[in-house]
């Protein structure tokens, strides 16, 4: 049963990164509103609005948020623009309504895949605008040929704007490297374990050699006083990342547990009982496919619950 259901996670893993699939999708109305129906457990909703709304209710309920606005590889200046505009006015919603969330976004969403110049100059005008509301910006992962490419925009980007945080992902074995120079911007580093289908030889296989690099990575940022983000749904990684704050006594500030929207929020929910910093993250938009995809990838039995919400 597990081998079957790790061929079907890795099956996920490779359809996520289908571009003529995620196109179909797209384009087949009746197709859309049935797999959105799956899709529905994890996004924000298809719009800011609705997004808001569960921002607000989670932000009742003791949480953190983040929000994304789905999207990547965008191939144009001007869907570049737009989107840029779309993640400023996330920007002034925060502000407007006062709400406690973060800004998340993909590099290749605001024009890396267009120029680099560009990118610098959309995720700038980002920044500016969350900086007027003390408002973090979260680079997030994407594949690895990005990977450069967007520590290297992170690096030049993170010289003026103080506000900016990046995503390291675990399972990369060259994230040993990457590590380290981050560790000497001040910026949060956000601890994933990594979703995306990689070229053989590139990432570990998930594991207890996965959980123990990554753990590696949370006690590296924790000794050094560090901003970190523990975003794992890892219920012995949590359990473990507790007793090394205990052990180096670590600032509440410093640190803080996250989780997607719609994956084990009850096992957040305990955390911030406890007294710890949690945070939840919601994405939107109809960008939808690969970041559902990723999502049952990562907990193949999550297929089951996908069929049942889609026949519901």
């Amino acid at each position: 049963m597990n081998n079957l259901l790790n061929i079907g996670a890795e099956a996920l893993r490779k359809a996520a990164l289908n571009q003529e699939a995620k196109d179909f999708l797209l384009g087949n109305e009746l197709l859309f509103k049935t797999v959105k129906k799956a899709a529905n457990r994890y996004i924000g909703g298809e719009t800011l609005d609705e997004t808001i709304a569960k921002v607000i209710a989670e932000n009742k309920n003791g949480f953190k948020c983040s929000m994304e606005y789905m999207g990547e590889n965008i191939k144009t200046e001007v869907e570049a623009n737009e989107a840029t505009i779309e993640f400023i006015r996330i920007c002034h919603q925060i502000i407007n309504q006062n709400l406690f969330s973060t800004v998340s976004l993909d590099l290749s969403h605001i024009g890396l895949g267009i120029s680099r110049d560009l990118c610098l100059h959309n995720l700038n005008q980002i920044c500016e605008a969350a900086a007027a509301g003390n408002i973090e910006v979260i680079i997030s992962a994407e594949s690895t040929n990005q990977t450069d490419n967007i520590i290297s925009v992170y690096q030049q980007a993170a010289k003026q704007h103080t506000n900016l945080s990046m995503t390291l992902q675990a399972y990369l074995y060259r994230s040993v490297d990457d590590f380290e120079a981050l560790l000497n911007i001040p910026g949060r580093i956000r601890i994933v374990k990594g979703a995306f289908e990689t070229e053989k030889g590139l990432s570990i296989p998930r594991g207890a050699e996965l959980d123990k690099v990554y753990l590696g990575y949370v006690d590296r940022l924790l000794a050094a006083k560090h901003k970190c983000s523990i975003a794992t749904h890892h219920h012995e990684i949590q359990q473990e990342a507790k007793k090394l704050i205990s052990a180096y006594q670590t600032d509440k500030n410093l640190y803080e547990f996250e989780s997607l929207y719609g994956i084990q929020t009850p096992q957040l929910g305990v955390l911030k009982n406890e007294g710890h910093p949690t945070k939840m993250y919601f994405v939107y938009g109809k960008e939808w496919y690969l970041y559902l995809c990723n999502r049952i990838a990562e907990y193949p039995m999550n297929l089951f619950q996908a069929l049942a919400d889609i026949v519901e």
